[in-house]
């Protein structure tokens, strides 16, 4: 049998989590600790050895931000690179007027007062005092460069050094082998100490392909005479690494045999091009909707697969229920930021008339985004679907006497939008700002598309209820408990399908681990009165990929919580692919 084998890790990015863990950990005390400000983004990217600008902080701290994480600062390190001294060199050259090396005061000033993010007279004075070595008042730049890059190398090698000299943290256990810092010494190929081996728990499981699996749950005959309802929606990438969606509400009249299914929406008008989100995975737990928290239990969730579709059939009671879609994020990720290789796609232009007029390829993209926020399909967009789309791009909804100026001003039918009137809308966007694009840009991108117009970072589903016996609806919702709902529901349907293992040595710290048709999740449970540190080692998993994007990563969970661990799927499904994690709890800090 043949596998194409995950990644493994690198020395490279063995090293890079300990320089992520040092930096953060030489701002806060615990890499539990969210970064609640920009200041503190700031500080600990400069940790970091990153020189972040108002640009790039603003980036990653938006108006809707509260807080990131250890993992959101992992990602963001992933995207944003040193300065190189190279780099700095080449700025510094054109400021350098003779080009003898050396930049004078007023030339450095004048450089740095008037130009990109200005700084002030006392920063510059401050930088020169640092940086004119030979008190001349000149800057000797290449020494400077040096200097600068060689303090921010000491700055984390010292960040690296408090985290190394920690007796707590000496004998870090990566697997089943002794762990010493990659750069500089070999690691060790005999294994730990015996109390390592205790505390760590080893899981193998070896599954089939997708195309060799016969239980797949067969289509119910006469289905087209079955009740049916949809809905149509979208999972979109947050600037933080999230997924978010809508929630559904679904009701039933009377108990009846059900058919559900979700699956990726193509938008596609080619079919030699299907939609490159087609291979997105989806699920959909299905929560009886409770009046607390309390109340609302877990009552099925989509299981089996066939092709894009995945599917759940049985008995559901009469009542409401919540639908909670659900991706595991292993296909659906943040790309990085490349510099596009290409001019990005014109949005607008002027005709032969020099009025505004939308481009063929802007028009193409708004019919698709129609089609994804039409969530009932009928081919209109109402008051409620079109402020879950202001609510996307803009976090503003438009209210009742907004949207009656909007039937005055662009085609509506039956008091909803039109296609032919989404578009004269957004062309009205640009005419108020006379063709610049940057609104529509701020649009599309929250819409998860990127500047060549491709959606990279959305992935739009459906939802279908078939019933047998009684005709099913289902409502949109956006419920701020829904986040907290859907963890409750992927929590209990990892819990209540497998028994937990406890790590060795560690009766109270539990590793769970589902094993579905097409996906594997595990959950850690700590019951302690204390934090634990878990690393995870996955490097000898075969054909596989993991939510974290890491083979070796730790999580950190708090005393007396359960937290998803990670989802793990195949890369290439039509093979088999081995799962294979070790769990280990590391010192305490």
């Amino acid at each position: 049998m043949s596998f194409q084998e995950s990644p493994r890790p690198s020395e490279e990015e063995e090293a890079f989590y300990m320089q992520c863990r040092a930096a953060y950990l030489a701002v806060f005390k615990s890499s539990l600790t969210n970064i609640t400000s920009k200041q503190q983004l700031c500080r600990v990217l400069q940790q970091a050895g990153r020189n972040p600008s108002c640009a790039t902080l603003n980036k990653y701290w938006t108006a809707t931000t509260s807080k990131l994480n250890f993992d959101d600062f992992c990602e963001i390190l992933k995207r944003e690179k040193k300065t190189e001294e190279s780099e700095l060199m080449r700025v510094f050259k054109k400021m350098d007027v003779n080009g003898d090396g050396y930049i004078t005061h007023s030339e450095l000033e004048k450089a740095l007062t008037t130009r990109g993010e200005k700084m002030t007279t006392e920063e510059v004075n401050a930088i020169f005092s640092l940086a004119d070595l030979n008190k001349d008042g000149k800057l000797d730049y290449g020494e400077f460069c040096r200097l600068f890059v060689s303090t921010v190398e000491q700055c984390q090698t010292a960040a690296l050094e408090r985290l190394e000299a920690d007796a707590k943290l000496k004998r870090l256990n990566f697997g089943s082998q002794s762990y010493s810092p990659p750069k500089n010494v070999r690691s060790s190929s005999r294994p730990s100490s015996a109390r390592s081996r205790r505390s760590s728990l080893s899981s193998s499981i070896t599954m089939t392909s997708s195309s060799s699996k016969v239980n797949k749950i067969p289509e119910p005959s006469g289905l087209q005479d079955w009740h049916h309802s949809f809905m149509k929606g979208g999972f979109f990438l947050e600037d933080d690494g999230g997924i978010s969606s809508l929630q559904y509400q679904l009701h039933v009249p009377h108990t009846t045999t059900v058919y559900l299914t979700i699956q990726p929406l193509s938008l596609s008008h080619r079919p030699d091009q299907p939609s490159s989100w087609m291979t997105v995975d989806t699920a959909l737990f299905v929560m009886s909707a409770g009046e607390t928290k309390e109340d609302t239990t877990l009552v099925c969730f989509t299981e089996s697969k066939d092709k894009e579709k995945y599917i759940w059939k049985g008995e559901l009671n009469a009542g409401t229920y919540h639908l909670l879609p659900f991706t595991t994020g292993c296909r659906l990720k943040k790309r990085s930021k490349k510099s596009p290789s290409s001019k990005p796609v014109e949005l607008v232009y002027r005709t032969d008339t020099e009025e505004l007029d939308l481009t063929r390829e802007f028009r193409e993209v708004l019919s698709d985004i129609f089609e994804m926020i039409d969530l009932d399909g009928n081919g209109l967009l109402s008051l409620e679907e079109y402020n879950f789309f202001e609510l996307r791009t803009s976090g503003e909804k438009c209210d009742k006497d907004a949207w009656a100026i909007c039937k005055e001003n662009f085609d509506m039918r039956k008091n909803q939008l039109t296609q032919q009137g989404f578009m004269e809308l957004n062309l009205m966007e640009a005419t108020e700002k006379d063709g610049d694009p940057a609104d529509l840009w701020v649009t599309l991108e929250a819409m998860g598309y990127n500047r060549m117009l491709e959606l990279v970072e959305a992935c739009p589903f459906q939802i279908d209820v078939h019933c047998e016996s009684t005709q099913p609806s289902i409502q949109p919702l956006s419920m701020d408990s829904g986040p907290k709902l859907l963890n409750q529901a992927l929590q209990k349907s990892i819990t209540a399908r497998t028994g937990a293992k406890a790590l060795r040595g560690h009766e109270n710290v539990l590793i769970y681990t589902y094993r579905g048709e097409h996906r594997i999740s595990s959950l850690i449970a700590n019951k302690t009165n204390q934090k634990v540190t878990v690393h995870v080692n996955n490097e000898q998993s075969r054909n596989c990929c993991s939510s974290r994007g890491m083979t070796v990563f730790a999580v950190e969970v708090p005393a007396r919580t359960k937290m998803v661990c990670q989802h793990v799927l195949p890369i290439n499904e039509k093979q088999d692919w081995i799962y294979s994690s070790v769990e280990t709890i590391l010192p305490g800090m």
